[in-house]
């Protein structure tokens, strides 16, 4: 059973959220804790997987993938081994940044990020087209985004 994140516990996620490059100090003053407890509550939440791990934001648009597509994927067969080799031509494929399996009349949602249509036109004639089992497929292109964060916390 799972114990139950308290206030400072989520002070701690939000701070680390919002800057994960904070020095120890910095966190235990915005969280109100001294260094040591503070410290032990961090290694306690990655300890527990509520911390997963540390990373960098990256701008998409300044490494050239300022291209987003959304397509959603039906399967002609939902069976497990289908779903499996899918997800397992998907994971090799570096253009779909997130990948779902989903509810409803379409199997996976997947966002797709490059340079601009035509690696999207290649993307999809090369490679998604023809990953075994999918059936059909429907794009949506984003106008912009108008909320993203990395986790809700409270």
């Amino acid at each position: 059973m799972k114990r139950e994140l308290d206030r400072i516990d989520r002070r701690i996620l939000a701070e680390l959220q919002r800057d994960g490059r904070l020095s120890r100090q910095e966190l235990s003053e915005r969280v109100g804790l001294s260094p040591t407890p503070c410290l032990r509550r961090m290694r306690m939440l990655e300890e527990e997987g509520v911390i997963t791990g540390f990373t960098v934001l990256v701008d998409e648009t300044q490494v050239g993938f300022g291209f987003s597509v959304f397509v959603s994927v039906k399967l002609d067969r939902q069976v497990d081994d289908q779903l499996v080799a899918f997800e397992k031509a998907i994971a090799l494929c570096p253009e779909v940044v997130d990948c779902w399996l989903m509810t409803g009349s379409r199997d996976y949602l997947l966002r797709i990020a490059v340079a601009n249509l035509r690696e999207f036109e290649q993307f999809l004639t090369g490679k998604l087209t023809k990953v075994p089992g999918v059936a059909s497929l429907e794009t949506a292109i984003p106008i912009r985004r108008v909320k993203g964060h990395q986790a809700r916390i409270a």
